[in-house]
């Protein structure tokens, strides 16, 4: 199908910065979220990226202008979808909640609308079942920052349809992205990978084996990484990050995925990263 109009719903961390990638891309994006405040929080965070890439001699002032007047934000979910093609869900990382937006989709988008999710470790199958219309639910799981991470998981459902598959990959090649095809498993690849990597790391910190910034520079500097798996961890959000690992838990059922004793402490103590000014590290919040 003519994909031209793309629904992202959720203006949070992922959310508005796929919304930012389509609409450079050529697309006319609305980026829903369910307050005002939210919304203008991601396109707040829009703008500053599109500044400091002008700063950066990355992008012009007209490229950064075009770009906004193609991305639409707004709290009208039901106007929004009515005219959607395509729809990318990036809200919080929860089943129930994932799966009770695609069945009220179903019914306020057009019947060839497809959807995509970006979650990063739920069955796309469930989803799609809950959707109304599994042969045309996908998964699309992007990176943090989606503005500059190149890969884009695609998770098949078990009813997902070809041109379903084929749509998506196009989109994505289309935004610049590289999409890689895998089956629905628990958390896909990445996830599935990195957890247990992300679990050592907290062990080690649970055990006095060396400190926060000990661990992350160890593998930085050792391995090759970007980001430490703390550092990592806080700025996805321990919160999300519990909630990650625990669905991974309970459906491997190995123990590699058992979210440690130190993360599950931090959550309960409302330290969840960047977001609330603390986790493993402490940030500064002005």
């Amino acid at each position: 199908m003519d994909i031209k109009r793309i629904l992202v719903v959720g203006a949070g961390v992922m959310g508005h910065g796929i919304a930012m990638v389509a609409a450079r891309s050529g697309f006319d994006v609305s980026l829903v979220d369910v307050q005002e405040e939210f919304v203008q929080r991601g396109m707040a965070r829009v703008k500053k990226f599109l500044s400091d890439s002008v700063k950066r001699g990355k992008m012009t002032q007209a490229e950064g202008a075009a770009l906004l007047a193609r991305l639409h934000p707004s709290t009208d979910l039901e106007a929004e979808a009515a005219a959607a093609d395509f729809v990318i869900e990036a809200i919080i990382e929860n089943r129930e909640a994932k799966a009770a937006l695609f069945a009220r989709l179903h019914n306020l988008c057009k019947e060839e609308t497809i959807f995509a999710s970006n979650t990063s470790q739920l069955s796309i199958t469930e989803l799609g079942r809950a959707s109304g219309r599994p042969e045309l639910l996908i998964g699309m799981h992007w990176f943090n920052p989606p503005a500059l991470m190149r890969l884009i998981e695609v998770p098949v459902g078990e009813k997902t349809s070809r041109e379903t598959v084929e749509a998506a990959l196009a989109m994505s090649r289309k935004m610049g992205k590289q999409p890689f095809i895998c089956k629905d498993s628990p958390g896909f690849i990445v996830n599935r990978i990195l957890n247990p990597w992300y679990n050592e790391g907290m062990h080690l910190l649970y055990e006095g084996v060396a400190t926060a910034e000990g661990i992350d520079t160890a593998l930085k500097e050792g391995g090759g990484f970007r980001m430490g798996p703390l550092e990592l961890r806080d700025l996805v959000g321990l919160d999300t990050a519990l909630h990650i690992t625990e669905d991974l838990y309970q459906r491997l059922r190995n123990d590699k995925f058992n979210p440690p004793m130190i993360l599950r402490n931090l959550v309960a103590a409302g330290k969840l990263g960047r977001k609330s000014g603390e986790g493993f590290y402490k940030y500064d919040k002005t």
